[in-house]
C-alpha cells in the first residue's frame, strides 16, 4: 500500500491514456510477478499536505493491514512559504506511530529534490526535516530509502518540464532503489550517474524559463493564493488492495 502525495500518485510518469503510472506501480508490478495473489492499493493524491495525508489515508492503510506499506509526506509543507516545521514533524511521526503496528514493513523516504535554486533556498528545512525522518524510522522501526543524497536523480534531467516531478526515468530508478532497498538484488545501477549535460544555448534557456513560468509557476502560485490544491476533489487512483495487471507495470 502506498501512501502520500503527486510523487507517490506517480506524476509525471505519463502513460499514452493520459494516465500516471510512478515508481510505486513500478514497485508493484514487480513484486507481483514474484508472488501469487499479490495485491496493491494507492491512496497518494498530488498536492496533499501531511495533515490532509494523515486524516485522510492512515486509517484507511490500518485497516486494510498491508505487508508493505511506504509514507511520503512533508515535502509539499516544506515548499510553502510559511511552514511549522515543528507542527509537520509532528504530525508525521504521528502518522508513523499509528501505521507502524499495523503492517509488516513501513517504508518512509528520504524523497528527491530537484537540484537547483528552489532546493537550495529551501535546503536547511528540507534536510533538517529528513534528519527527523532518520530519527521516526529508528523510534517506530521502519526502513528508510534515500533518494535525496543521489546527485543522479537530482539531476534535472531526470524530472519534468514542471520542475516539481520526476520524469519516467526518474521514477524508474526510484522503484530500482526501493527494490533494493528491500533486499531484492540489482536489476540496473539506479544511482549511476549521468553524462555531462550538452550545452544549452541562453536563448534557449530564457525559452524554457519563460514555458515554464507561464504554464507552470503562475498557477502554483495561483493555488498557493487562493488555497487551492491540484489535488482538491481527486480521489486516489488505487482505492483498495487489489490485483495488478500486467498493464499496470508496462
Amino acid at each position: 500500500m502506498a501512501l502520500g502525495d503527486s510523487f507517490t500518485e506517480g506524476m509525471s510518469d505519463l502513460l499514452p491514456d493520459g494516465t500516471y503510472r510512478g515508481w510505486a506501480d513500478l514497485l508493484a508490478a514487480r513484486l507481483a510477478a514474484r508472488q501469487d495473489g499479490f495485491r496493491y492499493a494507492n491512496l497518494a493524491v498530488r498536492g496533499k499536505l501531511i495533515g490532509q495525508i494523515a486524516a485522510e489515508q492512515i486509517d484507511r492503510a490500518v485497516a486494510m493491514e498491508a505487508d508493505l506499506v511506504s509514507l511520503v509526506g512533508g515535502p509539499n509543507d516544506i515548499l510553502r512559504p510559511r511552514c511549522d516545521i515543528d507542527r509537520v514533524c509532528a504530525t508525521f511521526e504521528d502518522a508513523v506511530a499509528r501505521l507502524a503496528p499495523s503492517c509488516g514493513t513501513l517504508l518512509l523516504f528520504r524523497s528527491p529534490a530537484r537540484r537547483g535554486p528552489t532546493l537550495d533556498r529551501y535546503r536547511p528545512r528540507v534536510e533538517r526535516f529528513f534528519d527527523f525522518i532518520d530519527e521516526v524510522a529508528a523510534r517506530h522501526g521502519a526502513t528508510v530509502v534515500d533518494v535525496y543524497s543521489s546527485e543522479a536523480v537530482g539531476d534535472p534531467r531526470m524530472w519534468a518540464e514542471d520542475r516539481l516531478h520526476l520524469n519516467d526515468e526518474g521514477h524508474g530508478r526510484v522503484a530500482e532503489a526501493v527494490w533494493q532497498r528491500l533486499g531484492f538484488p540489482a536489476e540496473s545501477d539506479w544511482n549511476a550517474p549521468l553524462p555531462p549535460p550538452a550545452p544549452v544555448p541562453w536563448a534557449a534557456r530564457r525559452r524554457a524559463d519563460a514555458h515554464f513560468t507561464r504554464v507552470h509557476l503562475l498557477p502554483w502560485v495561483g493555488r498557493r493564493l487562493t488555497g487551492r490544491s491540484s489535488g482538491d476533489g481527486r480521489p486516489p487512483k488505487r482505492p483498495e488492495l487489489a490485483p495488478v495487471a500486467c498493464a499496470d507495470g508496462h
